[in-house]
């Protein structure tokens, strides 16, 4: 069995509204998270140029002496100032030309288009986004934070604000966070809390966070793997029980309808959190771990098939990811091991080898993919895949198909008026063109896709994508076709000679291919 990492931190937090009884503590308060605000910026010019956190926190330093903080806020400016540099490294971003406050706001400043009641707006916003920070870390030695401490009188929740000079502001904790409890209960223990102040619309608010000890695993992957997909139409959750060798164990589908028909934000939320509560019983009951897509890596394009105005609708209420972190965090504290995987071509290899082997659904063949992957198998390429993408004629008729739709397109473009539908076309035909280029890659140096084909990609391009856009429309008349039953008999003899008859149109186009479009 291999060794175990150490498993991620499981972090909870509250966010709530703080309500000064006096005037002069918000004032103060609000002059502190400038200066704090301010002790970043110079912190983070400072790492730019070399200097150490040793180096900056001194307590002669400018940023305890030119800026009024204690030793510790000056820290807390230093490791803040070190996130966003390391933030702006990993997006590759050049660290010189991070805007504090937000570039949006600041091209938008740059651009003095507005005027009156939306010009100051504005400037509220940008003053508020980049002078409205004060954080502070959590410490088991000094009774949970040492700066901004909650403590409890009159069974009121209250923060109390170290001014950084020996004075103290004081603020009520006004919130219904669920966590709230949690926190209390951390705030008697005098376990450590994290405590970080914003400025929105001249209101201060505060968010709390704090790390739990992860719960023992009592569902883990050697026992197998459930996995999970979404699909926007129909709305619905796709599981796959997937065993330890690989094999597909069972399957089932969730209606995400409800969630779609929920009246208001909270109700959606409720929603989610059933179906999250429905998937880790499951795992729980089946005694396996859960596997999903990396929501790192999570794609943001369309899940399913259409488009139009309808589909944009579909699109804009599809809640996959927020239903992933609800299905993540609720696992953890189950105590059931997470895996998440690479998404790339999960849907493709589904929809072109275990839907037709197995007569699955699309979706419920993309959560067996990745049910599959997060148990360490790579998918190989069928020997009639094979066959079929070494055939010539086979590359040359669909080469002729998709010749023949580019120049159908544009005949189409050349008569339309419409500017919408001209971008339209535009569009389609870009993707006709691209497919058209994937199968002349084909022709290429020999490479290797491993994760995908098991190191035996003989063509030197993606076979799964090039079998997604010879297949699909040339065949099955879509770019994501809901009957996939005739690809089986490709998917093992690789023989392709029946599509002019009874699959399909001709790959060489003509007025059958009239009607195929993109999706």
């Amino acid at each position: 069995m291999p060794k175990r990492g150490r498993r991620k931190a499981d972090f909870q937090g509250v966010h709530a509204l703080l309500v000064f009884p006096s005037g002069e503590d918000q004032k103060a308060t609000l002059d502190l998270m400038r200066r704090f605000s301010s002790g970043v910026r110079y912190a983070y010019n400072r790492l730019l140029e070399g200097q150490t956190r040793e180096e900056l926190k001194r307590a002669d330093g400018l940023l305890c002496t030119s800026f009024r903080l204690n030793t510790r806020y000056a820290d807390d400016a230093i490791l803040k100032a070190q996130a966003v540099l390391d933030s702006a490294r990993e997006r590759g971003e050049n660290p010189r030309k991070v805007v504090f406050g937000g570039r949006k706001l600041f091209q938008q400043l740059k651009r003095r288009h507005l005027s009156g009641k939306p010009l100051r707006e504005l400037k509220r916003e940008w003053r508020e986004k980049r002078q409205g920070l004060l954080y502070s870390r959590g410490d088991r030695t000094k009774g949970g934070n040492l700066n901004l401490k909650l403590f409890v009188r009159d069974g009121v929740l209250q923060l109390r604000i170290n001014l950084g000079d020996g004075s103290y502001a004081h603020a009520l904790v006004r919130t219904k966070h669920p966590n709230l409890n949690a926190l209390v209960g951390r705030v008697y223990a005098s376990l450590p809390y994290n405590v970080a102040l914003s400025l929105r619309e001249g209101k201060v608010y505060a968010t709390f966070t704090w790390e739990e000890e992860p719960v023992p695993f009592a569902a883990t992957k050697e026992n197998g793997v459930l996995a999970l997909d979404v699909n926007s139409d129909p709305y619905h959750l796709a599981l796959a029980l997937v065993s330890p060798d690989g094999n597909l164990r069972r399957h089932l589908t969730l209606s995400l309808e409800e969630v779609d028909r929920a009246e208001n934000r909270g109700t959606k939320e409720l929603l989610l959190w059933k179906v999250a509560h429905q998937v880790v019983a499951i795992a729980l009951k089946e005694g396996v771990a859960i596997a999903t897509e990396r929501l790192k890596y999570l794609r943001k394009s369309r899940r399913g098939d259409g488009s139009g105005r309808a589909f944009r609708g579909k699109q804009h209420r599809f809640a996959y990811a927020s239903l992933l972190r609800k299905v993540h965090s609720l696992a953890r504290k189950r105590g059931v091991q997470v895996v998440e995987v690479n998404p790339q071509d999960t849907s493709t290899i589904g929809m072109l080898k275990y839907a037709p082997l197995l007569s699955l659904s699309k979706d419920v063949a993309a959560a067996y993919v990745i049910g599959r992957r997060a148990l360490g198998f790579r998918e190989k390429l069928p020997r009639g895949y094979e066959r079929l993408l070494r055939d010539e004629r086979f590359r040359g008729h669909v080469q002729g198909f998709y010749a023949s739709k580019v120049q159908e397109l544009q005949a189409k473009k050349a008569q339309e008026r419409n500017p919408y539908l001209r971008r339209r076309l535009s569009r389609e035909i870009g993707k006709a063109k691209r497919h058209l280029a994937l199968f002349s890659s084909l022709q290429g140096s020999p490479g290797s896709q491993r994760e995908v084909t098991d190191g035996r990609n003989f063509l030197g391009a993606h076979p799964w994508r090039v079998l997604r856009a010879g297949l699909f429309l040339p065949l099955l008349r879509s770019t994501v076709p809901r009957d996939l039953s005739p690809l089986k008999a490709l998917l093992h003899r690789g023989a392709w000679e029946g599509w002019g008859s009874s699959l399909g149109p001709p790959p060489g186009g003509g007025p059958e291919c009239a009607n195929v479009h993109f999706g």
